[in-house]
């Protein structure tokens, strides 16, 4: 569902209307009901904070069937932070994997075992 640019959207009244509970969004996505209180007043400083953030946000946007890059608009306008410039679909084509395994000696464990009991003794 698409949500208004021109103001902050009652997210309780969008909710209530799709039958959704917080206690049931709160169980489902493990995010303290005060805290989807607080992402449904837009009062985003009583949030954690970081990550965890926008994180929120994403999953309260998908448990209400809203679009996730439009909430996440509000939240950027109203904390002042920049949004981000691309998005982690286009940085993981960008970024080549590297294995990590492939550089490292594989030493049997038995041999480990060995040595750091030897590391003990002395």
């Amino acid at each position: 569902m698409r949500i208004s640019q021109a103001a902050f959207p009652d997210l309780a009244t969008l909710r209530r209307q799709k039958g959704v509970s917080l206690d049931a969004i709160s169980n489902a996505t493990r995010i303290a009901k005060r805290y989807l209180e607080a992402i449904e007043r837009g009062a985003f400083t009583v949030l954690p904070g970081g990550i965890y953030d926008i994180s929120y946000i994403r999953q309260y946007a998908r448990a209400v069937d809203l679009e996730e890059h439009e909430l996440l608009e509000f939240y950027y306008a109203a904390t002042n932070c920049p949004a981000p410039a691309a998005s982690a679909a286009v940085l993981r084509d960008e970024v080549a994997p590297v294995a990590f395994r492939q550089y490292l000696p594989l030493i049997p464990r038995a041999l480990f075992n060995v040595s750091i009991r030897k590391l003990r003794k002395t």
